[in-house]
């Protein structure tokens, strides 16, 4: 087969044409291949973790709960590392505000309400398209966390409240997984990584270490500390994926970048025996519905009922004032009660932290709202 050249060069071999082509393509394929096998390369070169290490990363399962800006973080460097299965939950959706610190989402995300879940896996497999990422659209509570961590290696927590963390704090002990707290707001964070059956577990501290409810929708957030908590807590979960557990920090760390401010402090005497999750006799209180918040749409009202798992002691007026700086809404303080109105919702705050959320009838959306405006 011949054709002519259309610079009057005369006959052209066609299939010399199309062969030299596929030459060309084999061989930047061939290239690609070689150079993807390098992908991991710089840090199979730091000797403390080596090919070893990687290997054990990519037959790891990480459950990451919650794509907002520290699921984000933790997630997408997880992914790069090259855990092999990665599952990122979040029950939230994409918003302009998210983007100022959520890296792994997109105005186009924002525009179109994508879920962060969805969004979060879309881009994580554009980043690294070797290992499994589940993206899940789902409000956490103990049963859903049950079945989540049915095969993971580690709990990454990225959630926003304490009381879904008490949740995945007695599931990871119960099922005896590794699970790393990491939490942020302002220009500080707190990170540690709990381990069933050596140490003290998040029960504990929070009867001894006042770990607070602020959140960063009240008191803002700098990215650059959400930040320096995903590094530490993706290092321990590189550590510990890779099997060098000698090398855990094994210390509560808290820093206050802006004021700069860091400190470690040992948390082991903080483990006490008689703990309902770690103790001798454990019964794993927050698995069971008594110790979580009861949420309950109001019927025919378009109102969910949210009252907290442990009744509160708020003070009206210094939550209305903090609300009212966000000038999102106006709070209007009673007696009894604080009236929050923020279109197309309306909080209805108790001094016990019992709160009506109107304008939804959307369980998620409702306990979204409320870790959002009242903390916890």
């Amino acid at each position: 087969m011949s054709g002519f050249s259309d610079k009057g060069e005369g006959p052209i071999n066609i299939k010399q044409v199309f062969d030299a082509a596929a030459a060309q393509v084999s061989g930047r394929s061939d290239a690609f291949s070689i150079e993807r096998e390098h992908r991991y390369s710089r840090q199979e070169r730091f000797a403390p973790f080596g090919s070893e290490g990687q290997q054990r990363l990519a037959s790891s399962h990480v459950l990451v709960l919650g794509a907002g800006a520290l699921g984000s973080a933790v997630a997408e460097t997880l992914v790069r590392a090259g855990v092999g299965h990665v599952t990122i939950v979040d029950r939230d959706y994409v918003e302009w505000s998210n983007l100022q610190r959520q890296q792994l989402f997109t105005e186009q995300d924002a525009i179109d309400r994508l879920p962060k879940a969805i969004a979060a896996a879309k881009r994580l497999t554009e980043i690294n398209s070797d290992g499994i990422i589940d993206g899940i659209v789902m409000d956490v509570r103990a049963q859903e966390l049950s079945i989540l961590c049915q095969g993971a290696d580690l709990i990454m927590d990225a959630t926003d409240n304490f009381e879904t963390r008490l949740i995945v704090n007695d599931i990871g002990f119960k099922l005896g997984i590794p699970w790393i707290y990491g939490g942020c707001v302002g220009s500080s964070g707190m990170s540690y990584t709990f381990l069933p059956g050596e140490t003290p577990c998040l029960n504990c501290l929070l009867r001894t270490i006042p770990l607070g409810g602020d959140t960063c929708d009240i008191n803002g957030i700098l990215p650059q500390a959400v930040q320096i908590v995903a590094a530490h807590q993706t290092m321990e979960a590189m550590k510990l994926l890779s099997g060098q557990r000698n090398a855990l920090r094994k210390k509560m760390l808290s820093f206050d970048l802006w004021r700069n401010e860091r400190v470690e402090f040992g948390v082991d005497r903080a483990k006490k025996s008689d703990c309902p999750t770690c103790g001798e006799h454990p019964d794993y209180p927050y698995l069971t519905s008594a110790n979580v918040d009861k949420s309950e749409v109001l019927c025919g009202r378009d109102t969910v009922q949210i009252r907290p798992a442990r009744p509160l002691q708020l003070d009206l007026h210094e939550v209305a004032d903090r609300l009212n700086r966000l000038q999102q809404g106006k709070a209007t303080v009673t007696p009894y009660m604080i009236i929050y109105q923020a279109d197309p919702h309306r909080l209805v705050i108790f001094g016990d932290g019992r709160t009506l959320v109107h304008g939804t009838s959307d369980l998620a959306r409702a306990r979204t709202l409320y870790h959002k405006y009242v903390g916890g």
